[in-house]
């Protein structure tokens, strides 16, 4: 399993603001989309992957775009050097497991 050089995540409402929110991410940088996770309630959260600079660049990108379509963002991290054991969680969240 691969070690993340960093995570960016962002947490808004709706279906629409992520997927703005994650379109404008994986534009702005060098990242790789880890997947998504309908939290509660409405509220969304995108996971990325990529180095500290690149997830920085995209969580920016994704809080602009969903600010920029009058919706708010909940919350927004970006997470250096994460602790290998943060993939038990991430896991749970992967495009992967849908992929065929």
């Amino acid at each position: 399993m691969s070690k993340y050089v960093a995570l960016g995540l962002i947490e808004t409402f709706g279906l629409v603001f992520v997927l703005e929110a994650a379109d404008a991410m994986c534009k702005a940088a060098d990242v790789e989309l880890i997947g998504y996770e309908n939290v509660a309630s409405g509220y969304i959260s995108v996971l990325v992957s990529g180095d500290v600079e690149a997830c920085k660049a995209a969580v920016d990108a994704g809080v602009k775009a969903v600010e920029d379509m009058g919706a708010e963002v909940y919350s927004s991290v970006v997470i250096a050097s994460p602790h290998e054991d943060l993939q038990k969680i991430t896991a749970r969240y992967s495009l992967d497991k849908l992929l065929p």
